[in-house]
């Protein structure tokens, strides 16, 4: 992403995996790994990011790019064969997307917020809003389909 002084810069609200802070990173600014404000761990962004019943709204709602939400369970075969892929999305769109899981048993607030019925559940916002939605588990081709669809 350059930087363009009539453009806004692009931001995503994280958690901090060590030790929970909730974290504003510009996105232009990946390449420097930017670090938590609190512990100073690296926030890696180009994997998907976890969030709780607790962030998960801060997190959509400070995120300027469009974010794809995960709703999954450990012990669900069709979200296991999700994950490689969620991760393959992180890695090629760090900077213009925010992959985010929660675990559905361990935050059962953010599921029944979101009307989840089934697992995984994949959600894609855009200033906050639903935009798409994909129940299943779906091959990649689709997932780039249902992102199109937050442009």
């Amino acid at each position: 992403m350059t930087s363009d002084p009539g453009k806004a810069v692009a931001v995503a609200v994280v958690a901090c995996p060590f030790c929970s802070t909730l974290n504003r990173v510009k996105l232009d600014r990946l390449a420097g790994l930017p670090k938590c404000a609190e512990c100073q761990k690296p926030l890696l962004l180009d994997r998907p990011v976890h969030a709780t019943d607790e962030y998960l709204s801060k997190m959509i709602n400070g995120t300027t790019v469009p974010v794809l939400v995960d709703f999954y369970a450990d012990w669900c075969g069709p979200c296991k064969m999700m994950a490689p892929l969620l991760d393959e999305l992180a890695h090629e769109r760090a900077g213009e997307l925010l992959v985010v899981k929660v675990n559905s048993d361990q935050n059962p607030v953010s599921p029944q917020g979101f009307g989840v019925r089934g697992i995984p559940t994949l959600i894609v916002l855009k200033d906050g809003q639903e935009v798409a939605r994909q129940v299943g588990y779906a091959p990649k081709a689709a997932l780039i389909t249902l992102l199109e669809q937050a442009r």
